[in-house]
């Protein structure tokens, strides 16, 4: 069976990807992996740490033309200009981070793969407060009107309704048709990769559903538009007290619990998984998934990090 490879923009430079790649690298792996980052920096923190890693050096060119045969690991050189293995983060990686997504997004335009995955990187530094994430950058880069961050693990899932935004503004972002439209996009994303209908959990806004406010959007909103999506046949129940719908025997009853905010649904989620998770971005042309981490800066050059989230962002698109 012919594999289509896994295209890795590394991301940050001075973060733990490299360390977490050296490890999973070592594990079984079918696809081809098409890394997208500096061969000097690879080679540096590959010296620190002691790890031995083999590659074939491929043009971006050469790659769209001959496309078949690749090797297990192939890299394709991005230049960085640092001189230590390891360093503190600043906004000198934008430019490289950027170009290393362009080359990435020309290869999916091209068809050399439709399975994208990239390392960790500092949204308050590359960002520039212009995305919320890299959720909607790539929304951004790739003309995506519709699409969700989705949080996955095998037994539960979690997807915000609004991402990497100050509490002060998401009740302005709730309406009926941005649920409508994150529900579909769920349901046809399980439809097409688990073959089954997914069971949606929905959290309210406000503490127990309740708001001592005359707009309540739990009634208003949420409430009504659950109806509707039930009425569609979607199977979906809520709007849930996000304080009780983790509880283990409310939460065995759905395959994804969407919630209202960012810190809703991501902090239980890590609490019950840890590393188990994938950060998944469903709508693009694509199939997008991160580790569920940030660059962590402080375990640099530590060789102390735990692999595993990467380690399931491979295994999930390793088919």
């Amino acid at each position: 069976m012919n594999y289509k490879p896994i295209i890795i923009v590394a991301g940050e430079p001075n973060s733990i990807f490299f360390e977490l790649f050296f490890k999973v690298i070592k594990k079984k792996i079918k696809s081809p992996i098409i890394l997208i980052a500096s061969k000097k920096l690879l080679l540096n923190q590959a010296k620190i740490l002691k790890k031995k890693v083999s590659f074939n050096l491929i043009n971006e060119t050469n790659l769209i033309k001959k496309r078949k045969n690749l090797k297990k690991i192939n890299l394709i050189n991005v230049d960085f200009k640092q001189s230590q293995a390891f360093g503190k983060i600043t906004s000198k990686s934008n430019n490289y981070i950027s170009f290393c997504f362009d080359i990435a997004i020309n290869l999916l335009k091209n068809n050399v793969s439709n399975k994208l995955i990239n390392g960790p990187i500092s949204k308050k530094t590359f960002l520039k407060n212009k995305f919320n994430g890299i959720t909607e950058y790539l929304a951004k880069k790739t003309n995506t009107k519709k699409f969700a961050m989705i949080i996955y693990n095998k037994d539960l899932s979690v997807c915000p309704l609004t991402t990497h935004l100050p509490i002060k503004y998401v009740s302005k972002k709730i309406d009926k048709l941005e649920i409508t439209n994150k529900v579909k996009l769920i349901n046809n994303f399980w439809k097409k990769k688990f073959n089954k209908k997914v069971k949606i959990g929905i959290t309210g806004l406000n503490p127990h559903c309740e708001s001592i406010d005359k707009f309540n959007e739990d009634k208003e909103i949420i409430l009504p538009t659950i109806k509707n999506l039930k009425n569609l046949n979607y199977n979906i129940e809520g709007p849930f007290p996000a304080d009780t719908v983790f509880l283990k025997n409310v939460r065995k009853r759905f395959d994804l619990i969407i919630g209202m905010y960012h810190d809703q649904v991501l902090s239980p989620i890590k609490t019950l998984y840890e590393y188990d998770a994938i950060n998944i971005t469903i709508g693009l042309p694509f199939i997008r998934v991160s580790p569920d981490h940030g660059p962590n800066e402080a375990m640099l050059g530590k060789n102390k990090s735990n692999y595993l989230s990467l380690l399931n962002s491979i295994k999930f698109l390793d088919f």
